[in-house]
């Protein structure tokens, strides 16, 4: 009997090891679902808007390196899955997005929800087509998912309405046959970079994601060179734990340790990034790139030599080019530069614990006490964030929302252990949290998954806590509650302007999900934060945990500027004096 376009692009899904799709019903889409659900091995997951639909996604594909797959109906609902689509995009990540389109006969007319889907992805893609006849499969399905994982990025097969139930003439199994090849640099490039690290006194490493793989080896170079890790937030995950040569991150969310170790370095050595903050690299500096896409080179900072290939295979190549310098023997490397990087950054972990500390506020006195006991109230978002640490697995996937919740996890939060780190790192989008979480609980029910939810994002997709509830997903949402939109308030302030528009008029989000279905506990003490984090990660089920924390509160940057701190003085006077005068915001 031969096969319908829904049942061979629903069949090749499965073969491909999709274990859920993620979207919101509805009439070009009915063939598609109703293949699903007569499939064993593949589960539909209904959001509630279908942008937290590739959001999920996108979380899968970047957990597993398998393709993730979302879907959206006509018009509307392929558009809304832009924002999520994007995420994964910038992730470099794979994605299928199968869109509904009108019936092929009304295409061009202009009828009633009808958008042009290869133009509307056209940027966000790798690649996109539109099915015209089910001759066109599985030919156009093999290509969209072979440009989607070759190509890490996001893929498009429209499927009009009159098409998905219509009976292919020629059938045949789909046949992906991919392989991820390794790359190796130039040997002669590897050599003049070994012969210039060699004549180096001070190297420091600025370590990406494309390093995670080769721990082992990307450790024992740090060791040889005697280099201080600076890591970036992808980066995390994988080498920050039991790592003696990191230092943390640079960059706003950075600390000054790392910020001196890129700074005191003669020559700096990039792995497997393409860290994108060009002020927040040193300037004047002989810079060493290792990268797997050659148009990464040299396209944040100035590069003496680029290095082309897997960063496992690089580093490998290398150290066996590197001069052996055992520690005590003649002309042994100088160990001083990584030492003074530890001691700097185990001085700045120090004083952030004291601010993580529930009775740091108690300590102070004088003037500054009186100040605080004048500010809005609110828990340490500090304190908050290092009892989750406490608390949390150690193979837990922590997820984050763009803004201040990202700055308390990278502080506080150690990715140890087997620990998974996913946020909208590259888009920067909000409201990734909670439906990033979607994706990752579906895979593992029983791993533990942990949301670091911004106030003002989780309200953006708040109606996906139902997909939570509906699917007996046990994600815990630690939402950092400071009823203002935190960064933008900070970027305000630093830049000498009164906080303006970003004042949130929050409902208590415990109650919402109680509302909701699912455990809320609320949060106003700091004394009960310990506890409570402990019974939202005791409870089965999910748990949204709402935390109010001070809206007051400042990362300070690992570089803070003259500028940066006059600005802030500036703007911290003039919001004194509109408070002051009647024509503050309502808070």
């Amino acid at each position: 009997m031969a096969r319908t376009v829904a049942r061979v692009i629903v069949d090749a899904l499965s073969e491909l090891g999709v274990s859920q799709v993620f979207g919101v019903v509805g009439d070009a889409l009915n063939p598609l679902t109703d293949a699903i659900r007569t499939t064993d091995d593949v589960q539909w997951v209904g959001c509630r808007h279908e942008e937290a639909a590739a959001f999920a996604a996108s979380a899968q594909s970047q957990l597993t390196g398998r393709l993730g797959v979302c879907m959206g109906t006509v018009g509307p609902g392929s558009i809304h899955l832009l924002n999520g689509l994007y995420d994964a995009a910038k992730s470099r990540t794979p994605v299928l997005a199968i869109a509904g389109q009108v019936p092929l006969t009304d295409l061009g007319s202009d009828t009633f929800q009808e958008v042009d889907n290869d133009a509307l992805f056209s940027d966000v893609a790798v690649f996109r087509a539109t099915l015209t006849s089910p001759d066109q499969l599985p030919l156009l399905l093999e290509t969209a998912v072979r440009n989607a994982l070759g190509r890490k990025g996001v893929a498009v097969l429209t499927v009009p309405g009159d098409i998905g139930d219509r009976e292919l003439a020629d059938d045949r199994p789909a046949r992906f046959s991919l392989t991820s090849p390794t790359t190796r640099p130039e040997v002669g490039a590897v050599r003049r970079a070994a012969a210039l690290l060699d004549r180096a006194d001070r190297v420091t490493l600025l370590v990406g994601k494309g390093s995670r793989a080769a721990r082992e080896d990307v450790l024992a170079l740090a060791d040889r060179l005697a280099a201080p890790m600076v890591l970036t937030l992808k980066a995390k995950e994988g080498l920050e734990g039991d790592n003696p040569f990191q230092v943390g991150q640079t960059g706003l969310i950075g600390n000054p340790a790392a910020a001196s170790a890129l700074e005191d370095a003669d020559v700096l050595l990039l792995l497997g990034t393409d860290f994108p903050y060009r002020d927040w690299y040193p300037k004047g500096r002989t810079v060493i790139q290792v990268d797997t896409e050659a148009t990464h080179i040299g396209r944040r900072v100035p590069v003496e030599i680029g290095l082309v290939g897997d960063v496992g295979a690089t580093v490998g190549e290398l150290l066996t080019q590197l001069t052996a310098r055992e520690p005590g023997s003649d002309g042994a490397r100088d160990r001083a530069h990584l030492e003074q990087a530890r001691a700097r950054f185990d001085s700045w972990r120090e004083g952030q614990a004291r601010l993580a500390s529930p009775g740091h506020d108690k300590g102070l006195t004088g003037r500054l006490r009186s100040a605080l006991d004048n500010r809005e109230h609110g828990i340490r978002p500090e304190a908050l964030a290092a009892a989750v640490d406490r608390a949390a697995a150690e193979d837990a996937i922590f997820t984050s929302d763009t803004g201040m919740a990202t700055v308390w996890l990278s502080r506080f939060v150690e990715m140890r252990g087997s620990r998974r780190l996913l946020g909208s790192f590259n888009l920067g989008s909000m409201a990734n949290a909670m439906p990033h979480a979607l994706g990752a609980q579906c895979l593992d029910l029983d791993r533990q998954v942990v949301a670091f939810c911004g106030d003002g994002g989780l309200s953006m997709l708040l109606g996906d806590l139902l997909t939570l509830k509906t699917h007996s997903l046990p994600v815990k949402l630690v939402v950092f509650d400071n009823r203002r939109l935190g960064m933008v308030k900070l970027e305000q302030e630093q830049a000498g302007l009164p906080e303006f528009g970003t004042v949130l008029d929050n409902p208590d989000f415990a109650a919402v999900a109680t509302a909701m279905g699912i455990t809320g506990i609320r949060v106003t003490d700091p004394a009960k934060v310990e506890d409570a984090v402990r019974t939202a990660f005791a409870t089965p089920g999910p748990v949204l945990l709402d935390v109010l924390t001070n809206p007051d509160e400042v990362a300070v940057p690992a570089k803070p500027t003259v500028e940066q701190g006059w600005g802030f003085a500036v703007a911290k006077m003039k919001e004194f004096v509109r408070s002051h005068s009647g024509d503050g915001q309502a808070d």
